[in-house]
């Protein structure tokens, strides 16, 4: 089979697409032939070495896919040859920037009917992300004030639309370029941080600030005061920590998305019932992986973007 991988840590010039053996599922997995994998800013820093995911070389990138089930290993009874399925890859383990992936069998879940089979490998990780954000770690409820910076990146989108659902309202930070979207996803209100200090913008205090962009230590510090007294502060930005108020009873927390099938599946109810939308901005073939690397590198890449094993 064809897969993208990379054999050393480095620019985006060390992706390769190399032909390989296809892989055989083991206990409790299965063979998945790949209708998309979904690239993530963390796809950049695996391959860089900047994030601390000890991957095996030479590996394959791409934790989110989509596809359908082609093989199973022994002890699997959950899935049948030739369901459609979608799953959030363990970050560390071979991914599915190829025509066939291996995916433990527990990481997957039905796949949504509503939407083309290779776009559902745009959502995994990042739902997740702010699913988790949202409910585990900020606890949110009906009627809470939410503040979510950063919301125009793929986790804001979905951050915004959760939020918005669960009954809160919901303020989110977003360039001219995505206020749009943003406005589209539920936001109440959209505050362009390009023209305005946040400070001044928010009339009155929010119960949950969720950052998601890349701000810096005295930024992020002095948003916190923004925050209600017994508030929270939640962030996705783990490179730092998230500061908090002991004193007003603000507290803070730090968001490692991990994979939860049951989480994931209702999602991907929400998707099919059509409260939760599903955006993908480009869909490349795997000859274009290297180069949607180097754009997200410039910062430059807009959307989320979805690769497919075969021609787009």
């Amino acid at each position: 089979m064809k897969a993208v991988r990379f054999h050393q840590h480095g620019t985006p010039e060390v992706l390769q697409i190399d032909e390989v053996e296809i892989p055989q599922p083991g206990p409790g997995e299965v063979r998945i032939r790949v209708a998309a994998a979904a690239f993530s800013p963390a796809d950049g820093g695996i391959r860089a070495g900047t994030l601390p995911f000890p991957v095996a070389l030479p590996h394959i990138p791409g934790y989110d896919v989509s596809g359908t089930v082609d093989a199973l290993g022994t002890d699997v009874a959950a899935f049948a040859v030739g369901d459609a399925v979608v799953g959030f890859l363990p970050m560390t383990a071979p991914g599915a920037a190829a025509e066939y992936a291996i995916a433990p069998a527990a990481v997957l879940v039905p796949a949504p009917s509503s939407i083309p089979l290779a776009d559902a490998a745009a959502f995994p990780s990042v739902a997740l992300t702010a699913w988790q954000a949202l409910f585990e770690h900020a606890e949110l409820t009906s009627g809470q004030r939410v503040l979510v910076v950063g919301a125009g990146g793929a986790v804001g989108g979905y951050a915004v639309q959760l939020a918005k659902r669960a009954g809160a309202h919901v303020i989110a930070t977003a360039s001219p370029r995505s206020a749009e979207s943003v406005r589209a996803a539920g936001a109440d209100e959209v505050v362009d941080h390009t023209a305005s200090n946040l400070l001044d913008a928010i009339a009155e205090p929010v119960d949950v600030l969720l950052n998601l962009a890349p701000i810096t230590p005295e930024e992020f510090a002095a948003l916190v005061a923004l925050v209600r007294s017994g508030g929270v502060v939640v962030s996705t930005t783990a490179w730092m920590p998230a500061p908090a108020d002991e004193a007003r009873g603000v507290r803070s927390s730090v968001v490692f998305v991990r994979n939860d099938a049951a989480q994931l599946a209702r999602i991907v109810s929400l998707v099919d019932d059509g409260e939760l939308r599903v955006e993908v901005a480009r869909r490349v073939p795997l000859t274009e992986l290297a180069s949607i690397h180097e754009q997200s590198a410039a910062g430059t890449l807009r959307g989320k973007v979805v690769v497919l094993p075969t021609a787009a």
